[in-house]
C-alpha cells in the first residue's frame, strides 16, 4: 500500500470513535463477520443521493482498509438514488491523503482510478445511479450514508442487508474558507470508522 495510506492507517485509533457512533457500525460488523464465518463474498454498495461526495469517500475508504487488513473476496461499490458527477473537491482530498488519482474522461461527469496500491487495480469512480449495470443486482449490503437517501429508498432493491450509516454533507461548506478542511475531516471520519469495522473482523 502506499506508504502516506499505511501511516495514515496505522495512526488510527479506536479511542477517537465514539460509543454511540460503535453501536451505528456494530451491526455491518456483524454482517460482515457472518459472511466471512460462511466463506461467502462480501458486496457493499455505499449509497447516497447523488453518488457525489459521501458514497465515493465510503466505496474508497472500506475497499482501501479491507486490503490494509488482508481480508479477501470484499467488493466496494457507490451509488446514488441519481447521478450528478463525483465532485471535484473529493478526488482532490483524498489525492492529499496518499491515493493515486487519474482523471480517464472529461464532461459533465467525469471518470477517475483511484489507487491505493501500486500492485492492486485501481477503482473505476463516477457518478452512478445504485441500480446501474456497474454495481451489483443482488447479495449485496446497502450504506445508506446520507439521510436522505435512507428516507428516499425504504427499499433498495436486489439488497440482502441494509445498514445507515450516515454523515454529514461537506457540501455545506463548498465557496467557504472552510472547504478543504473539512472534506478532510470527513473523509478522515469515515477512513477511521471504516477501520474499526474492518479492524474489528480480527479481533
Amino acid at each position: 500500500m502506499n506508504t502516506k495510506l499505511t501511516e495514515l492507517l496505522n495512526s488510527f485509533s479506536e479511542n477517537n470513535i465514539s460509543e454511540e457512533r460503535k453501536s451505528v457500525l456494530m451491526p455491518l460488523s456483524n454482517y460482515l463477520k457472518s459472511k466471512l464465518e460462511k466463506g461467502e463474498t462480501i458486496r457493499l454498495n455505499f449509497i447516497c443521493t447523488h453518488n457525489s461526495r459521501r458514497s465515493h469517500l465510503s466505496q474508497i475508504w472500506a475497499q482501501t482498509v479491507a486490503f490494509h487488513f488482508r481480508i479477501k473476496n470484499i467488493f466496494c461499490y457507490s451509488g446514488g438514488t441519481e447521478a450528478t458527477e463525483m465532485f471535484p473537491k473529493i478526488a482532490e482530498t483524498l489525492q492529499n491523503q496518499g491515493f493515486e488519482i487519474l482523471q480517464l474522461s472529461e464532461g459533465k461527469n467525469p471518470i477517475y482510478a483511484v489507487k491505493y496500491d501500486e500492485n492492486e487495480a485501481p477503482m473505476i469512480c463516477f457518478s452512478k445511479t445504485y441500480d446501474y449495470f456497474f454495481n451489483p443486482q443482488s447479495q449485496f449490503a446497502a450504506i445508506m450514508t446520507c439521510s436522505s437517501a435512507n428516507e428516499a429508498c425504504p427499499m433498495v432493491l436486489g439488497a440482502e442487508a441494509r445498514f445507515p450509516i450516515e454523515y454529514d454533507d461537506p457540501k455545506a461548506f463548498d465557496g467557504t474558507e472552510l472547504q478543504t478542511q473539512m472534506y478532510a475531516e470527513r473523509s478522515l471520519q469515515i477512513a477511521q470508522e471504516m477501520w474499526w469495522v474492518f479492524k474489528s473482523l480480527n479481533a
